[in-house]
């Protein structure tokens, strides 16, 4: 499954998707692959963790994140929020501009957050946004935003990007107030993005005109691409593919706050059966899993949260699902399927990892009985039959990192439209609503830490790891940044 760096080197020529000339280093540009092509540009509409991690370069909210998760001031130069915890009052900056050179005004944050919470009459663009009751001007650059409940997790929100009023060429040429602006997206080839010179973040200035991103999901196309000066980072490498190439290259791995799943369909037989679900959970090795398609460069994970948001990470849920095989076997039994069962793992082709964890979990079923046919499917495709249209009974995926364990979970609430999984049950969306409304930290941690052991308990998703981001970069590009979500920070990088 994990490709040898002598096969990676050997077939490097067959998977390059560009002129294999070498070509003189130049520190105005800095050129990185992408694993998948951007599902939309418009960020309203983007599904993708992968796009959304480029779009943050172009689009920016009200607030924003630092590298430890911290909600700070972006386009607001400062926010109070009223005693009741309902009333948030917004002072814009002055001095920001998008890319086609209009100003930022209050007009673009009113018609954002009309369209984001429904207030224009229109389907709302984000579900947490329906919290929003009213927002008005109190001055050309003054917003008062009323809840309708006091909400912990609202400035977590207000990092949704501000868009232009009255502009709608977003899904093909994204235009923002951010450090990079959008040039152009070849189908299958590349996204150029360029230096916005008119930055209002002087602190944030980028040090790099030009960014390149490169669609080659290939692990073999992106060594051979770096190696041959094609790319300056090449990300998603196997570990220890890259260690083998630390003397060439500066090797960097890092939790992603990502939880990789072999999600079940809850509404289709057999998978609406738990003892079903369960018997799949004890048959799964996450240890082999980690270490046959990850080679060892992930964290196990018990539930649907990565210890990389400690504090809300329950700690105690290791033992609910060991493995084991027997105990999966008298699960079947009792269920009616002592003599298992036959179905399909659909799974994105461009994702090897998740590739490779299929086909261990594969033959792991195979020993209870079970037989899973793994079908690869493309990206968009994966996007609109399973994502979206809910028309598949297996796939391995994994869910992009959050900064708000709201955004993390709600991904199991029976009235989520997008709980793709189809779960529901009442004692989850209980304690899932009542966090939404706790202001005490630590009641709001102990309603989420039981969300996760419900997850364990019921197994809507067999959960196996936060697996680790490995790529290898040129040792002349200094200040690569990490964060605890799915993002490039452009800015963070000079030569």
């Amino acid at each position: 499954m994990k490709k040898s760096l002598l096969t990676v080197l050997c077939c490097a020529a067959s998977f390059l998707t560009f002129s294999c000339s070498a070509k003189k280093q130049n520190t105005d540009v800095l050129r990185m692959n992408i694993c998948s092509e951007p599902d939309n540009f418009h960020f309203w509409k983007s599904s993708a963790a992968d796009t959304k991690a480029i779009l943050y370069n172009i689009y920016e909210g009200l607030m924003t994140f630092d590298k430890s998760g911290k909600i700070i001031p972006c386009l607001a130069e400062s926010c109070v929020i009223s005693d009741d915890g309902i009333g948030y009052l917004f002072t814009l900056r002055d001095d920001v501009y998008f890319h086609d050179g209009k100003k930022l005004t209050s007009d673009d944050v009113i018609y954002t957050y009309e369209n984001l919470a429904g207030l224009n009459g229109n389907t709302p663009k984000s579900d947490e946004m329906q919290i929003v009751k009213s927002i008005k001007e109190i001055s050309p650059s003054v917003l008062l935003i009323q809840l309708k409940q006091p909400s912990s997790s609202f400035l977590t929100f207000a990092i949704q990007p501000v868009l232009q009023k009255d502009y709608n060429e977003n899904e093909t040429h994204p235009v923002g107030t951010g450090p990079y602006k959008f040039v152009e997206y070849s189908l299958h080839q590349k996204i150029v993005l360029e230096k916005n010179e008119n930055y209002w973040n002087k602190k944030r200035t980028p040090s790099i005109k030009r960014i390149e991103l490169f669609v080659i999901s290939d692990e073999t196309a992106g060594i051979a691409a770096l190696q041959s000066d094609q790319l300056d980072i090449a990300q998603m490498i196997n570990a220890s593919n890259a260690n083998s190439l630390k003397s060439q290259f500066d090797v960097i791995s890092y939790p992603q706050n990502m939880v990789q799943i072999f999600a079940m369909n809850n509404a289709v037989k057999p998978f609406d059966n738990e003892n079903v679900r369960k018997a799949l959970c004890l048959a799964i090795n996450r240890d082999e899993i980690i270490d046959g398609a990850m080679d060892k460069a992930a964290t196990k994970l018990y539930s649907n949260f990565s210890p990389v948001l400690g504090f809300y990470y329950n700690d105690k849920l290791e033992k609910i699902n060991q493995y084991d095989t027997d105990r999966a076997k008298k699960l079947l039994k009792e269920a009616g399927y002592e003599n298992g069962f036959e179905f399909t793992v659909k799974v994105p082709s461009n994702y090897t990892v998740h590739v490779d964890t299929a086909a261990i979990i594969q033959a792991q079923l195979a020993k209870i009985g079970v037989k899973a046919n793994i079908e690869t499917i493309e990206w968009t495709t994966w996007l609109s039959d399973v994502y979206t249209n809910r028309q598949y009974e297996a796939t391995v995926i994994a869910f992009g990192g959050k900064l708000e364990p709201n955004d993390i979970l709600k991904r199991y609430s029976s009235t989520y439209k997008k709980n793709f999984v189809n779960f529901s049950d009442q004692e989850f969306d209980r304690d899932f609503t009542k966090a939404l409304t706790e202001n005490d930290d630590t009641k709001r941690s102990d309603l989420y830490k039981n969300c996760q052991k419900i997850l364990a308990e019921k197994c809507p998703c067999a959960f196996i790891c936060d697996p680790n981001n490995t790529l290898l970069k040129k040792k002349n590009i200094k200040g690569f940044t990490y964060y605890p979500l799915s993002y490039y920070d452009f800015t963070s990088l000079s030569y």
